[in-house]
């Protein structure tokens, strides 16, 4: 079959106010990037005229600024799932210009097939190669794009010739039955292959190719600094105690790591210890650090959903495809993130908090309780199945004016009970098997800034008697100081010693 070919103008055109419209990729990897861009133009006519013009976005995760940026910009975004990033987005989301779904990513696909939100009116796909017979090979992003290929009424793919050929075969794509007839998902092994290296739709529901050559819009990381590299350190401290007594298996087990500038410092870390052995990833995003792990032997293979890597750290991949193909896979993200998966074969989970309290809860995204950051992601995904729970972060930001361990959470993500490790650069809280008022003594002295330590001393010298002991009219006190001071070094406690 010979599929049309269009300009991304004339692509555009066929995406209408109102519609379900599906993207590929995960983070800006595999996302398309010329089309949306115009669907924004048509938005800003459209709103010039005095017309109505917005959509609703589902993706795999976060896409680039050619997404959410353009979209956002253009005031034609009305709703988003499941998973952003972008400044403009945040500022969108946090105005209540755009209606936003924070959710799971490994329940994105099936909620979709569920028709929990409609039926998908269009898929935009980016793809290394498109055959006649309807196989779709994609690029350095999973995400959801097996549903949104399924589902979608019609599918418009940005053919981009800026992947090489030879990235065929890094996918594996499998969709499982939706319940009750799913069964188990057979992946026993980070390396286990369970679909094909391809998406096969309907020949018939591509209505055009556009022709790109446009890389991926990829973030650069920051090199560990000295806070972010004791944090690796730490994390790395742990888990070698845990091996020599005996808690994780001397072969060690899978680790997932979430994205950032301290993920990756921790991944450092973990490869630098001699006391960690090489070991396999079963991760959602695969970063520069993973990659480097990989040619100096310490990461033996890696499943994600994503190549979420610098421009550079992707041209030493293509540079290097064969060495690479036969370690990596790429997997649509409800396989990724499976939570029965993760549970099976006991990774171990390590993500970043925005804020932690004194009980183990976990904040990831939101500031003071309100403003969204960037979302959940898939980090819940893994937390709640993992062998071992790991949440890090810099016991201060904004340079000490904003504690990151507080008497209380100003909103939860991740609950006390999901939670096994907290570690900051001041030290390492080992949560399990402790009581509430255990945690609280752990925590303090091992993961609290020694500027805040006094001063949430304090607020657990006068919170009240039970099994999780608060004072809720000062719960929120260090928050509230920041607010109005910019500074949450709270110095006076009297007026909630109530």
């Amino acid at each position: 079959m010979t599929f049309k070919t269009m300009t991304a103008a004339e692509a555009a055109t066929y995406v209408k106010n109102g519609y379900n419209v599906g993207l590929s990729g995960f983070t800006p990897a595999g996302s398309p990037k010329v089309i949306v861009p115009e669907v924004a133009k048509i938005a800003i006519s459209e709103h010039e005229k005095g017309n109505e013009f917005k959509i609703n976005l589902f993706t795999g995760a976060s896409t680039g600024d050619s997404v959410d940026g353009e979209l956002v910009r253009a005031n034609a975004l009305n709703y988003r799932a499941p998973y952003a990033s972008c400044k403009d987005f945040r500022n969108g989301v946090n105005s209540g210009a755009i209606a936003y779904n924070d959710m799971h990513l490994s329940q994105m696909a099936q909620e979709l097939r569920s028709g929990f939100y409609g039926n998908l009116d269009i898929a935009l796909v980016e793809a290394l190669e498109v055959t006649d017979d309807g196989k779709i090979y994609l690029t350095t992003g999973g995400g959801i794009s097996p549903t949104v290929c399924r589902l979608a009424k019609t599918i418009i793919v940005e053919l981009n010739h800026a992947h090489p050929a030879e990235l065929k075969g890094f996918h594996d794509i499998y969709e499982p039955a939706d319940p009750p007839y799913r069964r188990e998902i057979p992946v026993y092994a980070p390396s286990n292959r369970i679909g094909t290296p391809y998406i096969q739709v309907d020949p018939k529901k591509i209505i055009g190719i556009v022709e790109t050559n446009k890389p991926d819009e990829a973030r650069p990381f920051n090199d560990p600094d000295e806070v972010t590299t004791k944090i690796g350190q730490n994390v790395a401290k742990f888990l070698a105690n845990d091996i020599k007594n005996g808690t994780i298996p001397s072969s060690f087990l899978p680790i997932q790591s979430g994205v950032g500038n301290v993920a990756n410092a921790v991944l450092s870390a973990l490869g630098e210890d001699e006391n960690i052995p090489s070991f396999n990833m079963y991760t959602e995003v695969i970063q520069d650090s993973v990659i480097k792990l990989m040619k100096e032997g310490r990461i033996k293979f890696g499943s994600t959903s994503s190549l979420s890597v610098s421009s550079d750290c992707l041209k030493d991949i293509y540079d290097n495809i064969d060495f690479f193909k036969s370690r990596i896979v790429i997997r649509p993200t409800e396989i990724s993130n499976n939570p029965e998966v993760a549970r099976r074969i006991g990774i171990i989970s390590i993500n970043t908090a925005i804020e932690a309290d004194i009980y183990g809860n976990v904040n990831s995204t939101h500031v003071c309780g309100s403003k969204m950051m960037n979302g959940i992601g898939g980090s819940a995904d893994f937390t709640r199945n993992a062998y071992i729970s790991i949440f890090t972060c810099p016991s201060v930001a904004k340079g000490g004016k904003i504690s990151s361990i507080l008497p209380m959470v100003s909103h939860v993500d991740h609950n006390e009970h999901s939670v096994n490790v907290l570690i900051t650069e001041q030290g390492i809280a080992d949560l399990r098997g402790k009581s509430p008022r255990e945690r609280s003594e752990i925590i303090i002295n091992n993961c609290v800034h020694p500027d805040y330590r006094p001063i949430i001393r304090e607020y657990l010298a006068m919170a009240s008697s039970g099994q999780t002991p608060h004072n809720l009219h000062a719960a929120f006190a260090m928050h509230t100081t920041f607010v109005e001071k910019g500074d949450m070094h709270l110095t006076d406690w009297n007026e909630y010693k109530k």
